[in-house]
């Protein structure tokens, strides 16, 4: 009898333990990855001067940069990881037609946190 209530607990426990893992699950590390926080951390070359700053990612994805960038000029042509939070890119459509014209503007990120990662970019990482 006290086999099965053992067991019975067990399975019980384990079976919570499942249900917990589906609905909270955990995230990978991965090159771009949302924190608790709502913030995202995108790692890549660091481009720009004069306040305008660009950061592409190794899948080739150009983010523009906003906020705090004031310590990045010091960084250009390394590569680092920023911390903010994103904009989707969207594309400009014509007001006339609505057909999409030449001008898609690049996704944003909103400089909170810069970490640097190496004094040259990755290969692939730069246009």
């Amino acid at each position: 009898m006290a086999k099965t209530f053992l067991l019975a607990i067990s399975l019980l426990v384990s079976a919570a333990w499942l249900q917990a893992q589906s609905q909270y699950p955990q995230t990978g590390s991965s090159q771009t990855g949302a924190s608790a926080s709502g913030q995202t951390a995108v790692q890549g070359c660091l481009q720009g001067s004069d306040g305008k700053y660009t950061l592409t990612d190794k899948n080739g994805t150009t983010y523009q940069l906003q906020g705090d960038t004031s310590k990045l000029s010091a960084h250009v042509g390394h590569e680092v990881q920023i911390t903010g939070s994103t904009t989707s890119a969207s594309s400009a459509t014509s007001p006339t037609t609505g057909t999409p014209t030449s001008a898609t503007r690049q996704p944003t990120l909103t400089v909170q946190n810069m970490k640097h990662i190496s004094k040259t970019c990755k290969s692939g990482s730069t246009k």
